[in-house]
């Protein structure tokens, strides 16, 4: 049997997914690796751990013929290469918070109303183009012998395949593209003083980047989220893709290229050919149960504390919990933002924080389902993945808060399988993406709004919206 494979490079290790073409899962492997933090804020990785843990985890996987393959990673990565194409320095993450002069740097450079229009968002900490002017203003010598410029998953298709090429979908991440347009911004690059020349060439998600030495094609691929949307069946107007992971996403397909005015949701192109998409994030979601979970029961079962919430009723009497542990980026845009339990009683007890922080994240998607709302996304249904989907309270709180019917599909892979569908695009098994989707991506439940719980959840999700602005300035 011919199978698809999808490579995800993730910022704790790589996933690979072996897929079959009717969308049955067969096999998996993953390698993991370490991530630096030489000063406080940083984050950085060496390229070639992602290169030494994608041959480790293709080497594991089992497979009689490979038929395509997709990638799929983490977003916004800085990866520099000489001409003789050695990397000059380790990769700066998505996560790496160095770069707030430079962000206000680019949007005085650009404005902010012109950035908005040609990249469909705000200059942020995480993504590319920030980087390259922190190391041209810290790393002079780097910058000087700078040739290309990859994204993280990129590399790993150039030592693939010797080919140096993006996708419209991550490239969106940089800052640099022209998104309705499709294509690198020249407006952008001049006022940064940038050389077009570093960048790779753009193509579509399932477009064909290049062959491994074995001759199997090597789709474009796609940023993690609009791989994992289509591995949840998001390749269009009407479902929106909810993930409960350490971080919260809601992300819809559009029907055209839309930016909220004041960048408060990020506007991509999609991995779909000619598609876009919108998404909403907030930065702490299971990360913020997980801290919970560390904090006040620590060598416990998940269950156990999910268990001890389930006995509360919803709104916990009043108690509020605002989830902002790492910051916020939907829809504050607030690194300094501090998460905080409003409303303590003595009837408290740790279940009681536990319901209010599954509460307080659902009422954060909702921040981004409403963002969405307002450039004309209309929800049907929301398909779910993630750690926290394993939770059925959680789902049936987040189904009530949103007033959104919610899924689950049969399968859990997330950005890998996305990619391995990307794959089969490339490799001629579907005729585009929409039939990947149609042929691959089945839904196995259905978690409605709970109509007792919709109406208290709309007075919580009132009192949440004003707990920032009055607590904005408290931070330390």
């Amino acid at each position: 049997m011919t199978a698809l494979v999808g490579l995800d490079v993730g910022t704790t290790g790589v996933k690979a997914l072996v897929v079959s073409p009717d969308g049955k899962v067969l096999a998996r492997a993953e390698r993991g690796y370490g991530l630096s933090s030489p000063r406080p804020g940083w984050s950085e990785q060496d390229p070639e751990d992602w290169w030494r843990a994608t041959q480790d985890a293709l080497g594991a996987l089992d497979v009689p013929e490979i038929a395509g393959i997709g990638l799929s990673g983490q977003m916004h990565g800085l990866v520099v290469l000489d001409a003789e194409d050695r990397v000059l320095r380790p990769a700066i993450l998505w996560n790496d918070q160095r770069t707030a002069a430079e962000c206000a740097e680019i949007e005085d450079r650009v404005g902010l109303e012109r950035l908005l229009a040609l990249t469909g968002n705000r200059a942020l900490t995480g993504f590319t183009a920030p980087k390259l002017l922190w190391i041209a203003r810290h790393e002079p010598e780097v910058y000087g012998r700078i040739a290309h410029v990859m994204l993280p998953k990129d590399y790993v298709r150039f030592r693939l395949t010797g080919e140096r090429a993006t996708d419209m979908a991550d490239a969106s991440g940089t800052l640099l593209l022209d998104v309705p347009h499709r294509r690198w911004s020249e407006e952008v690059l001049a006022a940064l003083d940038l050389p077009a020349e570093w960048l790779p060439r753009l193509l579509e998600s399932p477009e064909v980047s290049g062959q491994t030495q074995d001759e199997v094609p090597v789709a474009a691929g796609a940023g993690d989220q609009a791989a994992g949307a289509l591995g949840v069946g998001v390749d269009r107007p009407g479902p929106v893709s909810v993930v409960l992971g350490t971080s919260g996403v809601v992300f819809a397909a559009l029907p055209r290229f839309q930016a909220d005015e004041q960048g408060r949701v990020h506007a991509f192109c999609h991995a779909v050919p000619g598609g876009w998409h919108a998404m909403g994030v907030m930065l702490s979601a299971a990360g913020s149960l997980r801290w919970l979970a560390d904090v006040a029961a620590p060598g416990e079962d998940y269950g156990a504390l999910i268990a001890e919430a389930e006995r509360w009723e919803p709104g916990v009497e009043g108690l509020t919990f605002l989830p902002y542990l790492s910051g916020e980026r939907t829809p504050h845009a607030d690194p300094n933002a501090r998460g905080a339990f409003v409303g303590l009683s003595q009837r408290h007890d740790r279940g009681a924080l536990a319901r209010s922080v599954l509460e307080g994240v659902a009422f954060g998607l909702r921040d981004s389902l409403e963002l969405l709302a307002a450039i004309g996304v209309r929800a049907e249904v929301g398909r779910v993945s993630g750690g926290g989907s394993r939770s059925s309270l959680w789902l049936r709180i987040v189904a009530s808060a949103l007033g959104l019917p919610l899924q689950k599909t049969a399968v859990e892979e997330g950005a890998a399988y996305g990619a391995a569908l990307l794959g089969g695009v490339a490799a001629g098994s579907f005729a585009d993406v929409h039939e990947a989707v149609a042929v691959c991506v089945k839904t196995v439940d259905t978690i409605e709004p709970e109509p007792e719980w919709v109406e208290v959840y709309a007075s919580g999700y009132e009192r949440f919206r004003a707990l920032y602005p009055a607590l904005r300035g408290l931070e330390g």
